[in-house]
């Protein structure tokens, strides 16, 4: 089987489709962006709210994710816009044939420049072939350059995290390992970057290419270039695949560039402005957050924005500084081993005998109150000036710390609630603000 490709019926077989390949481009286009289309609104929440929890490895697939829909999406609107004009002008070609130039009777001086720069009317019906099926290729070929970077960068990250950071290799080990293992990979991702967009430039210089053989052996595991290799060589041996190749980089820095765009109103307030004593933000009411998925809660919130009920809800959301925080007043809740980050729930192994977890659940307990009374120690509340006694517990659903202050003692209009936290800073004892909400308290 391996060898098929070698018979000439293999290759009619490659001719034939070839000739009718621009059906199945439509189909894989049409359901493609049907499928983009749907997804992009779940992979921009996604990303929103992995970023907002600061769940690197969620932010990293979701933005990954979120850049190859809109990758594909230009990529496909445009191959279904040109593979239409195609259709369109095959159909005109059956019914007008090729241009006629003496019937559109124009002067001398047109005519041969059109003749020159139009030229016959199968020729364009050729060329927007030609596009058609190099933008459909380079479409899914782009993916895996925006793998490639991804996992370069991951290659840097891991390499810092867990080798030149590592605190379970002697420090003379770690470095000596690990900074040759940087250098080695940072140069190699400049040279790959080099070569990539110098169209080979490196692999066509007998002694440099000698030198940069070692890191494009290494990069084409990394970047995963392995499995798309030869449609890239593909593109660099085509006259227009190299232009193309030569202008996709400028093309989607522009699309990101405008995509950033903004319009403001004012110069001093906009969209991206911080919540303060004065600013408002849907992001600190939690009926807010429930009506609009793209919302999540930053540091605290409350329940509404206009509070008509006898007490108020107050959420503050666990971070990993919040946990640290309480490490540092508390030593004895900081755990031997830190189980933070990702995890996995399948357990390995099973004690059939004699064992104390009865004891260790009620251990586990003592420890868990103990976390939530330190919390209660360094956090406090306080509306405009008066202050409320710290009583909040755990919401496991939502994974935060929740309480319930009464209103009666508020007058109806405006207000602001302070989240009032005790950090340390060296060995001394400050007091910081998580968070001011502003919110109108009118009863019922």
């Amino acid at each position: 089987m391996s060898q098929d490709y070698n018979k000439p019926a293999f290759k009619k077989l490659l001719e034939k489709l070839q000739e009718e390949s621009w059906q199945l481009e439509l189909l894989i286009s049409g359901f493609a962006i049907f499928g983009l289309v749907s997804a992009y609104d779940p992979l921009s929440i996604a990303s929103i709210e992995a970023e907002n929890n600061g769940v690197l490895h969620e932010f990293i697939i979701a933005i990954v994710g979120l850049y190859s829909c809109v990758i594909l999406l230009f990529n496909l609107l445009l191959h279904v816009l040109l593979r239409g004009l195609w259709i369109g002008a095959l159909g005109l070609r059956y019914v007008s044939g090729d241009i006629d130039y003496s019937e559109l009777n124009y002067s001398e001086k047109f005519t041969k420049y059109l003749k020159k720069r139009v030229g016959s009317f199968d020729r364009y019906i050729a060329r927007l072939e030609n596009y058609c099926s190099i933008i459909f290729a380079v479409s899914f070929l782009l993916i895996f350059y925006v793998l490639a970077l991804t996992f370069t960068i991951l290659t840097i990250v891991l390499t810092a995290e867990y080798v030149i950071s590592n605190e379970n290799l002697p420090g003379w080990l770690s470095k000596a390992l690990g900074i040759p293992l940087m250098i080695f990979i940072v140069f190699g991702m400049f040279l790959t970057f080099f070569d990539f967009i110098t169209q080979g430039w490196l692999k066509k210089k007998k002694w440099i290419s000698q030198l940069y053989f070692p890191f494009y052996w290494l990069f084409s595991f990394i970047t995963l270039s392995f499995l798309y290799r030869p449609i890239v060589y593909n593109f660099l041996d085509n006259k227009f695949g190299k232009r193309l190749s030569l202008i996709l980089f400028p093309i989607f820095l522009l699309i990101i560039m405008l995509s950033s765009l903004n319009n403001n109103f004012s110069n001093y307030f906009n969209e991206r402005s911080r919540a303060t004593s004065y600013i408002t933000s849907d992001n600190n009411y939690l009926d807010s957050i429930d009506e609009n998925a793209e919302l999540f809660v930053k540091d605290a919130a409350i329940q509404s924005k206009i509070i008509t009920n006898n007490y108020i809800n107050i959420f503050i959301k666990l971070s990993e500084s919040i946990e640290d925080n309480i490490f540092n007043f508390n030593k004895g809740l900081k755990p031997d081993k830190d189980s933070r980050g990702i995890t996995s729930d399948v357990v390995v192994g099973y004690n059939n005998g004699k064992n104390d977890w009865g004891n260790n659940r009620k251990r586990l307990d003592s420890i868990k109150q103990d976390y939530v009374k330190t919390f209660n120690e360094l956090y406090d509340i306080k509306i405009d000036s008066l202050a409320f006694k710290s009583d909040f517990v755990v919401n496991k659903n939502k994974l935060g710390f929740e309480t319930y202050i009464p209103t009666k003692n508020l007058t109806p209009g405006k207000h602001i609630l302070h989240v009032n936290y005790k950090t340390l800073k060296e060995k001394d004892t400050l007091n910081k603000r998580l968070k001011s909400i502003l919110f109108w308290y009118y009863p019922d």
